[in-house]
């Protein structure tokens, strides 16, 4: 987390998409742990003995571009996991404000599977909520996990006030405000620029 927010060691975009992948390595093993599981019957080269497998079927969703790095960490825990993918972006209004447009959606059907939603930064909630329920229309899962690297303490309340359904929250760390452009304070910047590179504005 040291190097994610630090300005200094934020020069290397590998490095970057690095550390987010093993926190969502990190926060997929956390998931891992509230799932079901069946025990099978599997046979080692000296015995046979009982072990545990995921029952479950798990659909791990991100919002682009910011969530891919934290989307492969998470999929190093489930590798056998459908993947969607969403499209989520902040759209500028004339009165100064903004709203969040979801434009592409590309998902499995969700019904009666463990859906993870994730971005590296709840900021608003907005992004999440809108792409949550964007979601709903692939199926009712049968349980959900939002899953981020930092959020803010505005944004963790808004999941909670909106969210159309029960549902887990994992964050690595949570920042207590968010300034005037609704960016997370202290907050790492922008996770998208600093993976993949800054983007033009249009």
């Amino acid at each position: 987390m040291r190097q994610l927010r630090d300005i200094g060691a934020q020069k290397s975009r590998a490095n970057f998409r690095s550390n987010i992948e093993k926190i969502g390595q990190i926060i997929g093993y956390e998931i891992s742990k509230t799932l079901d599981y069946n025990e099978v019957e599997i046979a080692t080269p000296l015995a046979k003995m009982n072990q545990d497998v995921l029952a479950d079927e798990v659909v791990v969703v991100t919002i682009l571009r910011a969530g891919l790095p934290l989307h492969n960490g998470i999929l190093e825990v489930f590798p056998e996991a459908d993947n969607g993918f969403i499209s989520a972006y902040r759209k500028d209004n004339e009165q100064g404000g903004f709203t969040i447009e979801v434009e592409y959606v590309a998902c499995p059907d969700i019904t009666g599977k463990v859906l993870i939603l994730n971005d590296p930064m709840l900021a608003t909630g907005r992004s999440f909520i809108n792409a949550w329920e964007a979601l709903l229309k692939m199926g009712t899962p049968k349980s959900t996990h939002i899953a981020a690297v930092i959020g803010s303490e505005e944004g963790v309340a808004y999941i909670k006030e909106h969210a159309p359904s029960d549902y887990q929250l994992w964050v690595a760390a949570v920042d207590p405000e968010l300034n005037a452009d609704k960016y997370i304070v202290p907050g790492l910047g922008d996770a998208g620029d600093l993976a993949f590179g800054t983007k033009l504005q249009h």
